[in-house]
């Protein structure tokens, strides 16, 4: 059974949608990388309803959900109140909580504030650190082609980074670091639409790669190990996410494990979608046998 609506949270209305809503295993909510962005993208995921509801929620202020012009509400402990609003709104006493990229920020922030009823989480491709992301990046940049180097610098210390040529480096670090399959150019038309950059520039910045907005400081790496409930870190080989961090991330979390898709870099979702989603399901089956 499927459905889809509307919850009334804190700055307006969010969309969601839930797959498989009848089946019998603990439902899984899946939190959208971004900030700023859509569940559209993570569409895939709903294979995961094979024996358990999967829910999806474009955050306040991109996708279906309203657009607020309040520039205020876009801070994350915002968006952890819309999280526990949405959960209640629904009646979801015990969840899976899965976050993608600014996802995992958001879940790690969540959990961090002890709600009930999360059985686990799973933090895929994960930013839990503001500055470990920056100097990721900083050794991701060095291992393009010397002019993306140089333009990438140039641009964000002259603040053009809406200039071609930026757009074209950004390009070459996204094939290297983001997506490495084919580009889909109907998907990227209709996610472009879905997308709100006034929530991405008020919190993260103008690009990837330098924190200039309100999660500049954000940093719980050592709060992780706080976190007791079951615990999967994932990412890409190729991952601006990288194995390195993640693989530390989830040294520092009790009961927690790692796990590297080979062949995909920001997006193992659409790049190794079998596989993903063989991890992601055998996790949260094994979790419930044991619960």
């Amino acid at each position: 059974m499927y459905q889809d609506g509307f919850v009334e949270v804190t700055g307006g209305r969010v969309y969601y949608e839930i797959y498989n809503q009848d089946a019998a295993g603990t439902p899984v909510i899946i939190l959208h990388g971004g900030p700023g962005t859509s569940t559209y993208s993570l569409k895939g995921l709903k294979a995961l309803g094979e024996d358990r509801p999967v829910i999806m929620y474009d955050q306040l202020g991109c996708g279906k959900s309203d657009r607020p012009t309040d520039s205020s509400l876009w801070n994350i402990d915002r968006f952890v109140e819309e999280l526990g609003q949405v959960r209640e709104a629904l009646k979801f006493d015990e969840v899976h909580i899965l976050g993608h990229s600014w996802g995992t920020t958001l879940a790690a922030a969540y959990c961090l504030t002890k709600p009930s009823g999360v059985k686990s989480v799973i933090f895929s491709s994960p930013c839990l650190s503001a500055p470990l992301w920056e100097e990721d990046q900083k050794r991701n940049i060095a291992k393009l082609p010397a002019d993306m180097q140089e333009t990438i610098r140039r641009c964000e210390a002259e603040g053009t980074t809406d200039s071609a040529e930026f757009k074209e480096a950004i390009a070459a670090f996204s094939k290297e670091f983001v997506f490495r399959g084919e580009p889909d150019f109907e998907w990227l038309k209709v996610g472009a639409g879905m997308r709100n950059p006034e929530v991405y520039q008020t919190m993260w910045g103008p690009s990837e790669f330098t924190v200039l907005g309100n999660l500049k400081t954000f940093d719980c790496t050592s709060e992780l190990k706080e976190i007791y409930c079951p615990t999967l870190y994932t990412c890409g080989r190729y991952d601006e996410a990288t194995p390195e961090t993640t693989e530390y991330y989830s040294s520092v979390t009790p009961n927690s494990e790692f796990h590297v898709f080979e062949e995909s870099a920001h997006m193992p979702y659409m790049e190794e979608p079998e596989e993903y989603l063989q991890v992601i399901g055998d996790f949260l089956k094994k979790v419930d046998e044991k619960s």
